[in-house]
């Protein structure tokens, strides 16, 4: 999921008030449109990971030998939409906020800008890929492990894009670990606790967290560039051009490591209706709900960004129980209140301190 910082756009908002530089749109106000944007943020989140579990489920569950497949015709149903809205100029996302869609055209990017971009896209392609990976092993589980995303993000800023933490945010990741690891545990009938949890879910869930942060780098560093930036022609442009580029990264993998199950998953694909809607679904969901978040987070502030991804988090763990009518074992659900709190201390905890220490020297 991109976050202003990841996107390298400024966060200066709240959540009620509209940027100076924003361009006025026809429709609802900015203030109704942006609570909009929130509501189906968190929709398209919810709908994403429940088409996803059942495109997963329609071929075959976790040891079908098909979830390669499914991550990266997820991507090719992205990738589509993408050269849809380009065919049309149009990209629909703003009617989500009852305001009149904006002009999307093909970007002007160079081969060079492509190749540049080739990074992030491959990231972006392994978190996305991975992710699937973990929650076709438990929905549930790899929602706790993926909260442990600022832990990744923290070691690979630090070594490789010179970008380490404060002290006081390196303080909360041991909160966010145990909190994953007590989740991990299980009460035997003799009272003793034992490590158990699904081997997939946790190391997909840290293989995806570890993809992220590198495209969260990666994203910066080629934001850093201006003018591949303003060939771009907008966050759109990228995003969709990211999501294309790591559909065809992601189609060799596939075919390495899946390609003799290809044949089995297109008889699935032409038989199953379920399979049809739950893949397109899936795919769309997930380019919708992203392209949603930029618009929240771009115009909110650090602090209203912090807490709407913590409860989005929440919400879609609620929602995927609800969904699989699997029920959060009792470490589980403190385990998972401890990571995710420990998540929203580590992205306030400078904002927190700050406002402290200026009260003090006012």
């Amino acid at each position: 999921l991109f976050s202003a910082e990841g996107l390298g756009l400024p966060a200066r908002l709240s959540i009620f008030q509209v940027t100076t530089t924003s361009k006025i749109m026809a429709g609802a106000p900015d203030s109704v449109a942006l609570l909009l944007f929130f509501v189906f943020w968190y929709a398209g989140n919810m709908k994403y990971n429940e088409y996803n579990t059942a495109a997963l489920n329609a071929v075959g569950g976790k040891t079908s030998g098909l979830t390669m497949t499914v991550a990266t015709m997820q991507l090719g149903v992205c990738a589509v939409y993408a050269f849809i809205m380009w065919a049309v100029k149009i990209n629909p996302a703003k009617l989500f906020g009852l305001q009149m869609p904006e002009k999307q055209s093909v970007p002007k990017s160079t081969k060079a800008d492509l190749i540049k971009s080739i990074p992030l896209a491959f990231c972006a392609a392994g978190a996305h890929a991975a992710t699937v990976f973990a929650l076709g092993g438990d929905p549930l589980f790899g929602q706790i492990v993926k909260s442990a995303e600022p832990v990744l993000a923290a070691v690979v800023g630090t070594i490789f894009y010179n970008k380490a933490p404060s002290f006081y945010k390196v303080c909360c990741l041991p909160i966010i670990v145990g909190g994953v690891a007590f989740a991990s545990l299980k009460k035997g009938d003799d009272g003793s606790y034992s490590l158990k949890f699904d081997t997939t879910a946790l190391v997909f869930g840290m293989l995806a967290n570890s993809f992220a942060a590198f495209k969260g780098g990666e994203n910066s560093k080629l934001l850093s560039d201006k003018g591949i930036a303003e060939r771009y022609g907008g966050v759109g442009n990228q995003f969709a051009v990211t999501q294309i580029v790591g559909f065809f990264i992601l189609l060799p993998i596939l075919f390495v490591t899946e390609g003799a199950m290809l044949p089995t998953f297109f008889e699935k694909l032409k038989t199953d209706s379920s399979l049809q809607f739950n893949l397109v679904m899936s795919g769309l969901c997930f380019y919708i709900y992203n392209e949603l978040a930029t618009y929240t987070l771009k115009v909110t502030g650090a602090v209203t960004a912090s807490v709407a991804n913590t409860a989005k988090r929440v919400i879609v763990m609620v929602y995927m129980a609800a969904v699989t009518g699997k029920v959060l074992t009792n470490e589980q659900k403190m385990g998972s209140a401890i990571a995710i709190c420990g998540v929203l201390l580590y992205s306030l905890i400078d904002d927190l301190l700050k406002g402290k220490k200026k009260a003090k020297s006012s």
